[in-house]
């Protein structure tokens, strides 16, 4: 686990499977049932939702990276450093504009991989915000799959593939499982919340990390991964509380890129 900081203002699909996808563990969410289960009153009474939620929380503002070749090929991007297309440099660029708008950010996080850096650092232009590359954030390894549609993944590896779909624990030939992923981004996310508290993050990363997110947020089985949808240049806004419990405020808002041609994926 490494972290760099760059400068303040100067970077495929991201996607855990071609059609954005992705399953992942998410075992360290100790202490949302007990705040989420405590409910007592109306939407709204003690903070947003049903849960009882106190202090101010850690805002991340999970932000997929913008569109690739490999994205509109719906293939798997992995760990591949797939250069953002002009439509995926305009999709950051609506995003930072976005993100600009007050409240405004304090921070940004990066995975490592140019698609998301550059991503990144349209949004530090925008923004001014300082720019931090954590390589736990980077997108889950697909191994032998790395560049494949998922049906030549399917074609070739047919075993493989139905045991990837059928447990976290298990994964692409030469890759890295859902399960291995989750260890790491909730390992960022910690470190996340430790240092920015009560600050409003940018989290500029792929399809699995922000997937795993969400699946901690919402206590949600791996199973219901594949039940979600992340465009390209996707916001998710996740609150982090200081009782380690979170609540998902928005998923795949691609409200900025209105007037544009939507991709789903």
């Amino acid at each position: 686990m490494t972290s760099s900081e760059t400068s303040r203002a100067g970077a495929g699909s991201g996607s855990a499977g071609p059609s954005g996808t992705a399953a992942a563990r998410s075992d360290s969410a100790d202490g949302v049932a007990a705040s989420a289960s405590g409910a007592a009153g109306p939407a709204g009474a003690g903070g947003p939702g049903w849960g009882t939620w106190t202090g101010k929380p850690t805002v991340t503002l999970l932000l997929r990276h913008g569109a690739t070749e490999l994205s509109a090929e719906r293939r798997f991007a992995g760990r591949g450093d797939i250069a953002l297309t002009k439509e995926g440099m305009k999709q950051a660029s609506l995003a930072a504009r976005k993100l600009a708008a007050a409240p405004g950010v304090d921070v940004i996080l990066t995975s490592p991989l140019q698609r998301t850096r550059r991503t990144a650092e349209v949004v530090a232009e925008a923004t001014g915000a300082p720019l931090i590359v954590d390589d736990d954030l980077i997108e889950a390894d697909f191994g032998e799959w790395q560049g494949l549609t998922f049906a030549e993944a399917r074609e070739r590896w047919p075993d493989e593939l139905t045991a990837w779909l059928a447990t976290p624990d298990a994964a692409p030939p030469g890759g890295e499982s859902f399960a291995m992923v989750a260890l790491r981004v909730l390992a960022a996310l910690e470190r996340l919340v430790e240092a920015h508290k009560e600050k409003r993050v940018v989290v500029v990363s792929h399809v699995t990390p922000i997937k795993t997110l969400v699946c901690r947020a919402l206590l949600a089985p791996p199973e219901a991964m594949f039940r979600m949808n992340l465009d390209v240049a996707s916001l998710t806004r996740i609150d982090n509380f200081d009782n380690g419990s979170s609540l998902l405020r928005s998923l795949n808002d691609t409200s900025h890129l209105q007037g544009r041609r939507r991709r789903w994926f």
